[in-house]
């Protein structure tokens, strides 16, 4: 028998970097956030994550507290995002390197290399820039703070643009 579909609540956010679009399930936790202009990728991740028809959207009522957060996070609360409670599937390492990924503090960086030996996993660079990109949830999980060996901006899903804006907004430096 299957599953029902997860039911997940969408949010246009306007936000200095485009429209967001996030979505939280009925416990309150972020399962996605991407950029309006990127809403297939998020659908290609959903369906990767929850498999076809596995999900329900409705439009929300009320504002979350995963809004409140972000619009708190863009107005310069940059600690306003970091408690919010996030659920993904994907696979454990997935898991374990989007987890890795909240430990990095806004105005901080890292490189895949540090990344995966801070998970004591250090001959896994690639694996971790794979599941870096497969983030589907980024800003609150921050793959954006995520830069070349060399201290330069590399991929970003929202676009290079977008993530260094968020790193100047949050007061990172690059190279």
């Amino acid at each position: 028998m299957t599953p029902p579909p997860l039911p997940l609540t969408l949010e246009r956010i306007a936000s200095p970097v485009g429209e967001v679009l996030l979505m939280s399930d009925d416990a309150g936790r972020v399962r996605v956030l991407d950029f309006e202009d990127y809403a297939e990728r998020m659908a290609r991740l959903l369906r990767r994550h929850y498999g076809p028809g596995g999900w329900s959207v409705r439009e929300a009522v009320a504002p979350s507290v995963g809004r409140r957060a972000l619009e708190a996070y863009f107005a310069g609360d940059l600690a306003a995002i970091d408690s919010l409670e996030t659920a993904t599937a994907g696979t454990a390492f997935q898991r374990q390197v989007w987890s890795a990924l909240r430990t990095i503090p806004a105005g901080a960086t890292t490189t895949y290399g540090a990344l995966a030996a801070r998970m004591d996993r250090p001959k896994a660079v690639r694996a971790t820039g794979l599941a870096n990109g497969a983030n589907p949830i980024g800003i609150i999980v921050p793959c954006h703070r995520v830069v070349g060996a060399d201290g330069s901006l590399t991929g970003y899903g929202g676009g290079l643009e977008r993530k260094a804006w968020l790193l100047r907004h949050e007061g990172a430096r690059t190279g």
